[in-house]
């Protein structure tokens, strides 16, 4: 077993783990955060993505000691006071999910698009959604609603595309 102090969702933890236990296997069975789900084990689908260091990982690719001395964030963990985060009320308010399943890793990996881009085109969000995959819709939803979180409108982004052309 070996020791490992990570802050998840600003609260901090001191476990021994494993060396072989994944970050997802840790967040779900030993902290109770079950929003963050187990879809393929092999890093294809994206459900499992959570912020290390403010930045997206797919969970079941990351060995919970590599997570040792850092900051995690989950689903569980974007919420504030009660209040959504903008990302998870633009997937509720565009109607962005379907079964569900995918949505934790897919509202965590485009709050890292966003970081990344503030201002993204349709396409843009479309290949930095690449790595998660949803198998309920056809994607447009989810890209409305983070053109919603990002300020842009499909309106103002086909305008913009216009413009460049």
């Amino acid at each position: 077993m070996t020791r490992i102090s990570v802050t998840v969702d600003g609260v901090d933890y001191s476990d021994e783990v494993e060396p072989r236990t994944l970050l997802v296997h840790y967040l779900r069975e030993q902290l109770g955060k079950t929003g963050t789900v187990v879809g393929c084990d092999t890093s294809n689908c994206g459900a499992c993505t959570v912020h290390l260091d403010g930045r997206s990982v797919k969970s079941c690719n990351v060995l919970a000691v590599q997570a040792d001395g850092h900051d995690v964030t989950t689903i569980e963990g974007l919420a504030v006071d009660g209040e959504l985060h903008p990302m998870q009320r633009a997937f509720h308010e565009c109607h962005a999910l379907q079964c569900g399943y995918c949505t934790p890793g897919m509202i965590m990996q485009a709050i890292d698009v966003l970081t990344e881009n503030p201002h993204p085109t349709e396409q843009e969000i479309r290949v930095g959604l690449e790595g998660n995959l949803c198998r309920c819709t056809g994607y447009h939803n989810i890209v409305k609603a983070v053109q919603q979180a990002a300020g842009t409108s499909s309106a103002s982004v086909a305008a913009a595309d216009g413009a460049q052309s």
